[in-house]
């Protein structure tokens, strides 16, 4: 095995400070103090399964240095084909491994862990992008519930013909951001519009904006009453004679930005009033955390785009029921399943993604 490997480098002090670790906590004298074992074997507890993938990516390595010599030193061919799928099984068995220390060593966000908002609108291709915004809506919907994630409308103006100009939602449950931070982008769809009388293909965009729900406590930004402007209003859409009747929508106003957020789906003002205090805030939260606070929707924009074409993250063909996401070059002919919210091989691929890239932004400081 080549001991020069560089991750296995990396890990070599965390692996004697492990085994510093158990040592210690043998003694005598570290058990009797309650305070000092306790707080010895929280850190040998989150280094153990890390030194535990990393001897076995040590043994993997050595596994595939000897199949390599092995090949090597065995013209025969009848045993070629047989060392080719053993190398081919190692090469797999070292990169899952590789990829679970990274995962084991890269520091979680701590938003990673909250509730978000999903905001989806219709962009380029007029009726056939609110269409397509729908199928959007609809698609994360059914992951959601799949998940066992709740979804709570906060707003939405329908399209002329169906899907939706603009919808948003508020998505809760374990995970949920984790899961869906990677969608914000432009989505383009391709596809013949039922409109389409000559069966001609279009092309359409929708824009998709994940924002983390702000936690509660420390840090949570406050919004002073009188940098709010509150306004009432009858909601409109579905839902029977009560949206005609009473003023239960809200639309807020953050005067220091400018930022404007509605919520009607709710009958309760007041249910109204909270969820859309807590989009603002979550918007708010975006903007500061940026590297520096623009004019209104900065850090938004910079996720959505314009909602061009050439700004798109993820293709929907339907014609070759394909979707390809670009950002990772990964194509799956799996788009009606997709659409039905199975977004798992897309949200893992996304995820590992990202693990390898700041795994490899780690190893070249």
């Amino acid at each position: 095995m080549d001991s020069r490997d560089p991750l296995l480098e990396r890990l070599r002090p965390l692996a004697e400070r492990h085994a510093e670790l158990a040592r210690h906590l043998a003694h005598r004298e570290t058990i009797a103090d309650r305070e000092q074992f306790q707080a010895l074997s929280q850190e040998w507890a989150r280094l153990d399964p890390v030194v535990r993938a990393g001897a076995e990516l040590e043994q993997l390595l050595r596994e595939r240095e000897e199949t390599e010599r092995l090949a090597r030193s065995e013209p025969d061919r009848a045993l070629g084909p047989l060392v080719r799928e053993e190398q081919a099984r190692l090469d797999g068995l070292v990169e899952a491994c590789r990829l679970r220390l990274a995962e084991l060593t890269t520091p979680r966000d701590p938003l990673e862990a909250v509730n978000c908002f999903l905001e989806i609108r219709a962009a380029t291709g007029g009726l056939e992008a609110a269409l397509f915004a729908g199928s959007l809506f609809r698609m994360y919907s059914r992951y959601a519930e799949r998940r066992g994630w709740t979804i709570d409308l906060l707003g939405q103006h329908p399209g002329e013909q169906g899907g939706f100009k603009e919808i948003i939602s508020r998505i809760a449950g374990p995970g949920a951001y984790a899961a869906l931070r990677y969608e914000g982008g432009t989505h383009r769809v391709q596809r013949v519009p039922k409109t389409e009388a000559q069966g001609r293909i279009h092309t359409s965009t929708a824009t998709v904006a994940v924002l983390p729900e702000a936690p509660e406590g420390p840090g949570r930004i406050e919004i002073p009453s009188q940098e709010l402007r509150i306004d009432t209003f009858r909601a409109s859409g579905a839902g029977g004679q009560h949206v005609n009747k009473t003023e239960s929508a809200v639309r807020l106003t953050h005067l220091p930005t400018g930022l404007v957020v509605e919520c009607q789906d709710e009958r309760s003002q007041h249910k109204n009033r909270a969820r859309a205090l807590s989009l603002l805030t979550a918007r708010l939260t975006a903007l500061r955390q940026a590297e520096e606070t623009q004019r209104v929707h900065a850090q938004r924009r910079d996720m959505i785009g314009s909602g061009l074409r050439a700004e798109k993250i993820r293709t929907y063909n339907f014609p070759q029921n394909r979707v390809t996401d670009h950002r990772i070059g990964l194509s799956l002919h799996s788009l009606e399943s997709l659409l039905e919210g199975d977004l798992d091989p897309l949200v893992t691929a996304l995820r590992a993604a990202q693990v390898r890239s700041a795994g490899a932004g780690e190893g070249s400081g």
